[in-house]
């Protein structure tokens, strides 16, 4: 069964749709609908990559050291902030040495993310971190980027030692066990991200149904009741908005600490 497409992503199909069967065909990968190739969560990180790509074009000119705007001040609180919960601050709690030189992609990351689980707010969009393969895309570019910083950093052998542990005696077994766990972190922070996402919006459309089916059932029967009642269905949108908002702010700080938490160990001095 196919999806319900939104305006956007029927929008990108009509301009689109021809460069990405060509594209498609070119990588031997079949769409699931030849006419629409291009999916709603696809169509969705588009849409995030505009919006938040305007948005910093806008904010640009407009930063002042002198006289800080409130969007300014609100960017630069999720930059750094007193509780020490900022990008920048988690980068330097966790990282020993020239933690600033990572806030480029671990920063660009998270503002992704935190787009990307907020855009559903909007009427007919979804989340695409509520489809699986954003954030295992998300989380392939994390794993490559820290494995890749420890390699720089320490070199091929100093590092390949981290995975061997500290008792040579042992390493035949600890090397195995250590490239399990890591690679097991690529499913941890896809199944982490997408999971909450996925329930939150779940949640949201199941709890609206809920109100709406017995309000229209009980205006049939008693309209007087159904008046009154209907400002369940009303307000449960808001709540379960505001629940989701949650969420996705909490995600977003997930996929910065966790980031932060293995370029610091990539990185570790002891190792």
């Amino acid at each position: 069964m196919n999806e319900q497409l939104n305006w956007f992503t029927i929008l990108l199909n009509n301009w689109f749709g021809g460069a990405a069967n060509a594209l498609l065909k070119a990588v031997h990968v079949a769409p699931a609908d030849a006419a629409h190739p291009i999916p709603n969560f696809v169509a969705a990180s588009i849409a995030v990559a505009l919006l938040t790509s305007l948005f910093f074009l806008w904010l640009r000119p407009r930063i002042s050291a002198d006289r800080p705007g409130g969007t300014q001040q609100v960017l630069e609180m999720m930059l750094t902030n007193p509780m020490g919960l900022g990008i920048r601050d988690l980068l330097e709690q966790n990282i020993q040495h020239g933690a600033r030189q990572y806030l480029p992609l671990v920063g660009s990351i998270s503002i992704f993310i935190l787009f990307a689980n907020l855009i559903s707010v909007v009427p007919a969009f979804e989340s695409p971190t509520g489809h699986p393969s954003v954030p295992l895309a998300c989380a392939m570019l994390t794993f490559v980027f820290y494995n890749w910083t420890g390699l720089h950093h320490h070199g091929p052998v100093r590092y390949a030692k981290h995975f061997a542990g500290p008792v040579w005696q042992l390493a035949w077994l600890i090397f195995p066990v250590e490239i399990i766990s890591h690679t097991a972190r690529l499913l941890s922070l896809t199944v982490r991200l997408w999971a909450n996402i996925f329930a939150s919006e779940l949640i949201y459309v199941i709890f609206l149904g809920l109100c709406l089916a017995p309000a229209q059932a009980l205006r049939h029967s008693h309209p007087a009741w159904g008046v009154a009642l209907d400002i369940f269905p009303l307000l449960i949108p808001v709540a379960f908005i505001a629940l989701h908002m949650f969420v996705a702010i909490v995600q977003a700080f997930v996929f910065t600490i966790l980031p932060a938490l293995y370029i610091g160990m990539a990185t570790a001095d002891e190792h």
